[in-house]
């Protein structure tokens, strides 16, 4: 390895990283302040995303070459119809479970989806996980279990409830069937991942419009826009800023390109949890009991060990008779290869670990 490399590029990986992480806890806590202000208008707000996202990629396409919006074929739709619908759902899941429980506690919701990927993996490919995967699900597992279990210290009136945590399982299990459905929907969008955003978030919305409709959202929206108690910029500059952070989550692995690694990508996740839980007390008052503290602490711990595990399963071996200094960068982007931190609008980490 050449380490002046990683000396050039320590400020772009630490760009990524800091990008990476600040983008998802902005979607969070966004999130959660639109849905705690408009608590009526989950599947809207999720549209409103979904649109200044597709939005975003037709605009991106005229300056950026890279960015390619695909032709709008009715074959290609039916092929990609599963992996559309399952995001859907698993979004639609997701925000009301975002919606029914403090920030700090949503991470414990959606604990179980490290787990039900591994499980939902295993069974598409017919493999047995190893015994150290095995370890690392079952000690997010307990993470799950130590966080939901009934606590004295948490008010009833903030206690989630059992609704809430179907969301949370629901959201995790639909995330974890995306996870699968991804590596074979790609083929069917020349292997691009922007292509695929595009599919998935158009196709998504269109899923979603009747049932915005069904559930009367558009009077709910006319009734509040008359109500003097309504705060509608949040919920509308809430919109546009999630929006816009979906559509730059959606390109950054592609203008970004492969410069973080899985031991960086580990890491990230885990400050980023600790960070997600600190904010969640301070904006929002969200209460943290030891229970919960445990369980978030647990459920990181095993997903460190679980990423740590497949960045060594997924290490190419060495190569003999090879000139290490004189391959240099090449060798080092080939080793990225696996970290790479591409995300989809409408994808969660969890879909990139397997």
């Amino acid at each position: 390895m050449n380490n002046r490399y990683f000396d050039a590029n320590t400020p772009k990986v630490a760009a990524v990283v800091g990008f990476y992480m600040s983008a998802a806890l902005v979607m969070v806590f966004v999130n959660k302040a639109v849905l705690n202000g408009s608590p009526d208008l989950p599947l809207l707000f999720l549209l409103l995303q979904l649109l200044i996202a597709v939005l975003l990629l037709h605009v991106a396409a005229m300056f950026i070459t890279r960015v390619e919006i695909p032709k709008l074929e009715l074959g290609t739709a039916k092929k990609l119809a599963p992996v559309v619908l399952v995001n859907i759902i698993g979004l639609i899941f997701n925000t009301l479970c975002l919606r029914d429980v403090e920030a700090s506690f949503f991470q414990i919701a959606r604990g179980l989806v490290l787990p039900l990927t591994i499980i939902v993996f295993s069974v598409n490919t017919r493999t047995v996980p190893s015994i150290r995967v095995g370890i690392a699900a079952g000690s997010v597992t307990i993470g799950f279990l130590l966080g939901v279990a009934p606590s004295a210290a948490v008010p009833s009136h903030v206690a989630p409830s059992s609704l809430s945590l179907l969301y949370g399982l629901l959201s995790s299990l639909f995330i974890a069937f995306h996870a699968v459905l991804i590596k074979s929907s790609l083929p069917y969008c020349n292997n691009s991942t922007i292509q695929l955003a595009y599919w998935t978030n158009l196709g998504s919305a269109i899923f979603l419009l009747p049932f915005v409709l069904l559930h009367k959202e558009i009077p709910i929206l006319e009734d509040l826009i008359h109500d003097s108690n309504w705060d509608g910029q949040v919920f509308l500059w809430g919109s546009v800023v999630t929006g816009i952070f979906g559509f730059l989550l959606c390109i950054a692995g592609l203008l970004s390109i492969k410069v973080t690694s899985p031991i960086t990508h580990m890491f990230s996740s885990a400050l980023r949890s600790v960070i997600q839980t600190l904010l969640g007390v301070w904006i929002f008052k969200d209460i943290m009991t030891v229970n919960r503290a445990s369980s978030i602490l647990v459920i990181m711990i095993g997903t460190v060990y679980y990423t740590w595990i497949k960045s060594l399963e997924t290490a190419p071996p060495p190569r003999k008779d090879v000139d290490l200094e004189a391959i240099g960068n090449t060798k080092y982007e080939e080793d990225s290869d696996d970290g790479e931190a591409t995300v989809v609008f409408g994808l969660s980490e969890e879909d990139e670990k397997e």
